[in-house]
């Protein structure tokens, strides 16, 4: 029986941590964005326009969550909400927000670029074959959990 401290997940866990925390600081300092509002910058940014719900299951929040973070941003003048199909409200960048969002991935790139580089590309294509399957692998207990 491996601890707790040997556990795939909870290793993973801890350096997903030490990753976010590190971003929020710098996102927070350079930015004025908590982690949340630059997920869902970020998320944005990438594929506007999405719904709340969307954007919740994308950033792994709960709906009530997403609500709370897209109407500070929407304040902030950065989400702007129209109507969508049915009862639905698509959410998109404003101006101010794209301008925002070009800062907040270029510094991303950078945090990913820099943490890339203590690996090999072979490490890193391994790295990235492990993760995937992981991940297909996780997403296979959790239907089976239900």
């Amino acid at each position: 029986m491996l601890p707790i401290r040997e556990l795939l997940s909870y290793r993973l866990h801890r350096v997903a941590n030490a990753l976010s925390r590190s971003a929020a600081l710098r996102y927070r300092r350079e930015f004025d964005v908590t982690l949340h509002e630059w997920r869902t910058i970020a998320l944005l940014g990438a594929d506007e326009p999405l719904t709340v719900n969307r954007l919740a299951r994308l950033a792994g929040l709960d709906k009530a969550q997403m609500s709370r973070v897209t109407g500070k941003l929407t304040e902030r003048g950065l989400i702007e909400r129209e109507p969508g199909p049915g009862r639905t409200t698509q959410l998109s960048l404003t101006r101010s927000g794209r301008v925002l969002y070009r800062g907040l991935i270029r510094a991303a790139n950078e945090r990913n670029d820099a943490f890339l580089v203590c690996l090999t590309p072979l490490e890193q294509e391994v790295l990235d074959s492990a993760l995937a399957k992981l991940a297909t692998l996780a997403k296979v207990l959790e239907r089976s959990e239900h």
